[in-house]
């Protein structure tokens, strides 16, 4: 029994960790923060982009998921 529960805790850690980052908008430099998600688009707090709508578009531009890029960590 204690196999599956030791497979299923590393992969979750990690999707975790790669879905929290944040995205750059290319077009305008708007910055999607999971942390804080798109309230006046009604994403909540704790959203990853990867899990954002298809039709979710900047904010700031319009632009789609597709004009974003992972933000570089310094």
């Amino acid at each position: 029994m204690g196999n599956p529960g030791e497979i299923n805790i590393p992969p979750i850690k990690r999707e975790e960790e790669v879905s929290m980052k944040r995205f750059r908008c290319i077009l305008c430099g708007y910055i999607y923060d999971p942390e804080v998600g798109d309230p006046d688009g009604g994403i909540e707090p704790g959203t990853a982009f990867e899990d954002l709508p298809e039709d979710w578009i900047c904010p700031l531009c319009g632009a789609g998921k597709e004009d974003f890029e992972p933000e570089e960590e310094e």
